[in-house]
């Protein structure tokens, strides 16, 4: 799957790792804005009290 990734980018190798880079933020940074929140709605955190009586 990787290597037919690299062969269907465009350019030398450094254009390709350039784009990889960018594809890696807009997808880290759609998980972080949309998919970790909307996943956090469904997880039920309880109430941690450290050193109460």
């Amino acid at each position: 799957m990787y290597s037919a990734l690299w062969r269907v980018l465009p350019g030398p190798w450094w254009v390709r790792v350039l784009i990889l880079l960018v594809l890696l933020a807009v997808i880290l940074y759609a998980l972080v804005t949309w998919a970790f929140p909307y996943a956090d709605s469904f997880i039920d955190s309880p109430e941690v009290t450290v050193g109460s009586s």
